[in-house]
């Protein structure tokens, strides 16, 4: 889950985002500011991930404040003034949405983010792993899935097939990637192209895993590991 703060001060304008906020499961609203100084204690624990910012606010503009700080979130800035953006590209920011703000642009922005290529370190770690599940994007959409529903993991180049018994997730991702976010308890990589659930192993026979109606190969640079996983050596 990642932490948001909203740093505006129009009533109207907070109320949008906070509900553009809401369909979005994977963002936490963690506080609303009217000004810039009201937010710096929030910035300051160092727990915010993105920050949804004004350009005209009271006593000081939102692009002062962002110039002031040494290490800030993730931002996207707002406005309903057109001619700020040019100004705005000398900071690193996210995304820049003109008011009124619809859900639509809205997401487009938060997707710029979710995709994993803009988290910081920290902020990824939090977003693709806990303690029981990942959330997975496929087809523009955000799905959690449980570790506990997992049987198998395939992959196929650049894109990765999550199978659960119900259904089956495409994802833009790589095995590497992946398997350092799963936890190694419950998973294990029985070659180049899968990755197994622990849990739901029926069967090892040869060079095959049995998981659910599924046969999955062991290659031969993972199956000593394989069996050093059910207490034998090969």
């Amino acid at each position: 889950m990642l932490k948001c703060i909203i740093i505006e001060d129009e009533v109207l304008a907070q109320d949008v985002i906070k509900s553009h906020l809401a369909r979005i499961n994977t963002l936490e609203l963690a506080g609303v500011y009217r000004n810039a100084p009201e937010a710096e204690a929030a910035l300051k624990t160092g727990e915010i991930d993105i920050m949804f910012l004004d350009i005209r606010l009271p006593g000081m503009s939102g692009l002062q404040f962002l110039r002031g700080l040494k290490d800030p979130p993730l931002v996207v800035l707002t406005t309903a003034y057109a001619e700020y953006a040019l100004e705005s590209y000398e900071f690193n920011v996210i995304d820049y949405l003109l008011k009124p703000i619809s859900f639509e642009r809205f997401s487009k922005a938060v997707s710029k983010i979710l995709d994993g290529r803009l988290f910081t370190a920290a902020a990824k770690e939090a977003y693709l792993y806990s303690e029981d599940h990942i959330f997975v994007r496929s087809n523009s959409k955000f799905f959690r899935v449980n570790f506990s529903e997992i049987l198998y993991i395939q992959g196929m180049r650049d894109y990765l097939k999550i199978y659960t018994p119900d259904y089956a997730l495409v994802t833009h991702q790589t095995m590497n990637e992946l398997e350092k976010t799963l936890p190694s308890r419950h998973f294990i990589r029985v070659h180049k192209s899968y990755i197994i659930s622990l849990k739901h192993i029926r069967s090892i026979y040869g060079n095959t895993i049995e998981l659910g109606k599924a046969t999955i190969p062991i290659g031969i640079n993972y199956k000593e590991s394989v069996m050093n996983m059910v207490g034998r050596k090969s």
